[in-house]
């Protein structure tokens, strides 16, 4: 224990290196973040993603020992509370007892107490902003004064402000129209893990999971170090989501609500949202979506979308070579599609269920969209895999639906009377289209002579329909590779789990 004191005391840069290291990923965020901290002149930092991603845990852990001053606002609490809370920080770090009647003299306490500081960088965190935002506090009012006429002007001030209330993040702070529009000098997305991140804390934790049952873990939850701390390392990647999401009093049961409702006002429109993607695996139009939602088209349509898509619980973009206007939003947060396939409105479970439920067709059915939707979040991995990373690409999807007309024209040729798409495209620069086939197996994928016949069939048809002359090139990506037949020697490109699983 002495040791321990002695090296907190006397080799603060030794703890920083050692809580640093504790960290799991998150190398370009403490890239950023050392940066920001090193710079001269004030900066007002933003951080900002969905609940339980590990915001506060890296930001504690980078800078554990050098704040100048740290609170945490609390859920559901009177302004009086809050500013309670407030006077207990300054009490811990400058020895002020006394509790400020509001916002405005919080915050002159505060600047009035680093003042009488010597020289260097003063690090102010405040986490949890969104909390002290009580109804009559005018707490962004006084924020605003702080920065404003303070903190902006000083060149050691480094305010660290952080929330799960994401559309209040983004609203009142980030994206603010008042007085702290454009005041944020630097705003950090805090994403869920990916796949190569997610092995690393399973290492840390002593797991001794293949990369099989990773995928499985991410297909279900995602990277949400949340989710995965709840996993005990004397289970399989399947009892662990057994235990969370399918046995009375599980952690995870009733997450999804939860998390919604603590990340934006109003949860019920974006759940309906969510709720509407969940049914259409390949993405709707904001017509699609206003038809099934009965939600009204309008600026507030517009902020839930962008909303949803900087917290990457959804994606847009737009097909191949069509307008802006065609453009499609995607359900592609995994916890979320998981909770609409098998746990809401399932009632009470049976006994093992999940693991029970592994094989069945509704499985299936679920496991191969699961992992094309693993393989978008990880689209550097697979573009680095297939050696294209040094052209112009742009991943889309591609789809093609005959009219009437078309499928009543007897001049036109029959191929054209079919419809088809493509999940997954890469629009190069130098004259090829790569096509992926993104296919979930436990072994290596068998390509058949029906489904080879079928991706064949496909590419005529987009060749036929979009008149290219780019060359098409197939590729395969699935866990463990192809099975050695006649059609896997036809594919050129391969992505693996080894190419999923890189640090990009």
């Amino acid at each position: 224990m002495a040791k321990s004191r002695f090296l907190y005391n006397f080799a603060p840069e030794y703890n920083r290196i050692i809580m640093e290291k504790s960290i799991i990923g998150r190398k370009e965020e403490i890239t950023r973040l050392k940066k920001y901290i090193a710079s001269d002149r004030s900066e007002f930092i933003a951080i900002y993603g969905r609940r339980r991603v590990g915001k506060t845990f890296l930001i504690k852990e980078l800078l554990e020992g050098q704040f100048t001053f740290r609170m945490t606002g609390k859920e559901n609490a009177r302004m009086a509370d809050q500013l309670l809370n407030f006077s207990y920080a300054m009490s811990d770090f400058f020895s002020e007892e006394k509790v400020p009647k509001d916002w405005t003299e919080a915050f002159r306490m505060l600047s009035k107490a680093i003042e009488k500081m010597k020289e260097g960088t003063k690090i102010i965190f405040i986490d949890e902003l969104p909390w002290l935002d009580t109804q009559k506090s005018k707490f962004i009012s006084a924020l605003e004064y702080f920065w404003n006429n303070w903190a902006y002007y000083r060149s050691d001030i480094k305010l660290i402000v952080c929330g799960s209330a994401t559309s209040w993040m983004l609203n009142k702070i980030i994206n603010a129209r008042g007085g702290l529009h454009n005041r944020v000098t630097h705003k950090i997305l805090v994403s869920p893990f990916t796949l190569h991140e997610t092995e690393l804390y399973f290492n840390a934790g002593g797991f001794d999971y293949e990369r099989q049952e990773i995928i499985d873990c991410y297909m279900a939850v995602g990277g949400v170090a949340y989710y995965l701390s709840l996993f005990e390392n004397d289970k399989s990647v399947a009892e662990n989501i057994n235990a969370l999401c399918f046995t009375k009093g599980g952690e995870l049961c009733d997450e999804f609500d939860k998390l919604f409702k603590s990340l934006f006002k109003k949860a019920d429109n974006y759940i309906m949202v969510i709720n509407a993607l969940s049914t259409v695996g390949k993405g709707m139009t904001r017509s699609d979506i206003i038809e099934k939602t009965k939600l009204t088209n309008n600026g507030n349509l517009t902020t839930l979308l962008n909303e949803l898509e900087q917290c990457e619980f959804i994606r847009s973009f737009v097909p191949f070579k069509k307008e802006k206007k065609d453009k499609l939003y995607q359900l592609v947060d995994q916890f979320s599609l998981f909770h609409f396939h098998f746990i809401k409105g399932q009632g009470i479970f049976t006994k093992d269920y999940w693991m029970k439920k592994i094989g069945t067709a509704s499985y299936n059915a679920w496991s191969g969209y699961a992992f094309e939707t693993v393989c978008l979040h990880h689209i550097d991995q697979i573009v680095e895999g297939l050696g294209i990373s040094g052209t112009i690409n742009r991943p889309c999807s591609w789809a093609y639906r005959p009219t009437k007309a078309v499928k009543e024209n007897d001049d036109i040729d029959d191929n054209l009377k079919v419809g088809g798409q493509i999940d997954l495209l890469i629009d190069r620069s130098d004259k090829t289209i790569t096509v992926c086939e993104m296919k979930y197996s436990d072994g290596e994928y068998e390509i058949d002579k029906a489904y080879d016949k079928h991706v064949q069939d496909r590419l005529r048809l987009f060749r036929d329909v979009e008149k290219t002359t780019k060359t098409l090139q197939v590729a395969y990506v699935t866990p463990h590779g192809l099975y050695n037949n006649q059609y896997a020697r036809k594919v050129k490109k391969q992505i693996t789990a080894e190419h999923l699983f890189r640090q990009i």
